[in-house]
C-alpha cells in the first residue's frame, strides 16, 4: 500500500496497476483514488470498464490502441475478469508493447502468480495484495477516523467497537459514521454510545451466546438467544450459526495444541486475524471431546426438528439450556 499512496501523492503514474486480495473496501478506495487522480472527473472519453467473465480482450486491444482525446492518457479499468486465472496470456503479450498513452487497472478477488499476465503486469507496473487487516491495522485506522473527526477514544473502546460490528472496513465506516452524528455534539466517544447505535453482527452476537454459554450463564445465553427471535432470525439458522463457530473452535484448538500461533493459524483455518485472536481465547473454554460432543448432539438436534419430534424454537432452547447449565 505504500508504494500505491506514494505513486498518489507524486502522481507518477505505473502504465498498469494490478489489486488483489480479500479487502475489497481498499480495493475499492484505490480504485477510485487512481481513477480521480489519473483522469479528469467526467471524462468518459478516455475511460473505459470492463468486467467479469467473458470480456473480449480483441476489443481491448483495439480500445487501447486508439489515441487519447484531448488528454495525456487512456484508462482502462477491469474488475474480476478471471484474465490472472486463465484467458489472460494474449494481454499479457499485449502489455510489453502497449502505447505508452494506456493505462490499465486490474481489479481482481484472485489471481495466480505463476500466470503470464501476472508477471506481465509485475514487470510493467505494480501488483499490489490488499489482505484482510489484522487487529492492530483496524484499531490504528479506526482511531485515526475518530481524530479526523477531532474527538477522542479509548483503545477498549475501540475494540468493544470492533468486537461489535466486525472487521469489514465497509461496515465500519458505516457504522463509524453513525457514532460520530449520535455524538456530534461530544469530544470523547464512549462504549455507551457504541452501544447506543451500533448494530451487533449476528456472528459477533452468536460468539457472544456461545461465550455466555462456555461462562454457564445461561441468563445471558437465552437472552441473546430471544434477542435473535426478535430480530426475525429463524431458530435453526441460529443454530446452523452456533453449529459452524464450534466446528470453528474444534479446528483452532486443534492448531492452538499442535502449536501454531494467530497469523498461521487464521490462514488455515480461513479466518480474519483479528478473529482468530477471539477463537484462540474462547477456545480456551472447551476440551477437543466436549466440541466434538456438542456439534454431534445439534446434529442430533436437527435430525430431531426436521421429523417433528421437537418445534425449532424449542429445540434450540433446550440446547443452550443443556450445555449452560452449571455442572
Amino acid at each position: 500500500m505504500k508504494s500505491l499512496n506514494e505513486d498518489l501523492k507524486t502522481g507518477q503514474f505505473k502504465q498498469v496497476y494490478l489489486l488483489y486480495g480479500e479487502e475489497n473496501y481498499l480495493k475499492k478506495q484505490y480504485k477510485e483514488r487512481f481513477t480521480k487522480a489519473m483522469l479528469p472527473e467526467g471524462d468518459t472519453m478516455n475511460y473505459a470498464h470492463f468486467e467479469g467473465k467473458g470480456v473480449d480482450v480483441r476489443a481491448v486491444i483495439d480500445w487501447s490502441e486508439t489515441m487519447p482525446f484531448f488528454a495525456e492518457r487512456r484508462l482502462a479499468v477491469f474488475e474480476n475478469t478471471g484474465f490472472f486465472k486463465s484467458a489472460g496470456a494474449d494481454l499479457a503479450d499485449y502489455i510489453k508493447e502497449m502505447p505508452d498513452t494506456t493505462y490499465y487497472l486490474f481489479v481482481e478477488d484472485e489471481v495466480d502468480k505463476r500466470s503470464r499476465l501476472f508477471k506481465a503486469v509485475k514487470a510493467k507496473g505494480r501488483a499490489v495484495e490488499l489482505p484482510l487487516q489484522d487487529e492492530a491495522t483496524l484499531k490504528r485506522w479506526v482511531a485515526g477516523l475518530v481524530r479526523n473527526e477531532k474527538k477522542q477514544v479509548a483503545e477498549q473502546t475501540v475494540v468493544h467497537f470492533l468486537n461489535k460490528v466486525g472487521t469489514d472496513m465497509g461496515n465500519i465506516t458505516k457504522e463509524l459514521e453513525k457514532v460520530f452524528c449520535y455524538a456530534m455534539d461530544r469530544d470523547v466517544i464512549t462504549r455507551e454510545d457504541v452501544d447506543a447505535v451500533c448494530v451487533t453482527q449476528i456472528s459477533n452476537h452468536i460468539f457472544d451466546m456461545i461465550n455466555a454459554v462456555a461462562e454457564k450463564r445461561q441468563k445471558k445465553a437465552l437472552e441473546l438467544y430471544y434477542e435473535l427471535l426478535a430480530l426475525k432470525e429463524p431458530p435453526m439458522r441460529i443454530l446452523f450459526l452456533m453449529t459452524r463457530q464450534y466446528r470453528i473452535l474444534f479446528q483452532v484448538k486443534h492448531l492452538v495444541n499442535q502449536g501454531y500461533g494467530r497469523k498461521e493459524i487464521a490462514a488455515k483455518a480461513g479466518l480474519h486475524p483479528f478473529a482468530a485472536g477471539k477463537y484462540m481465547e474462547q477456545s480456551k473454554y472447551f476440551q477437543a471431546a466436549d466440541l466434538r460432543e456438542i456439534m454431534e448432539d445439534s446434529a442430533d438436534i436437527e435430525q430431531r426438528v426436521k421429523t417433528g419430534l421437537l418445534t425449532d424454537t424449542l429445540a434450540v432452547e433446550l440446547f443452550l439450556v443443556k450445555y449452560s447449565s452449571a455442572k
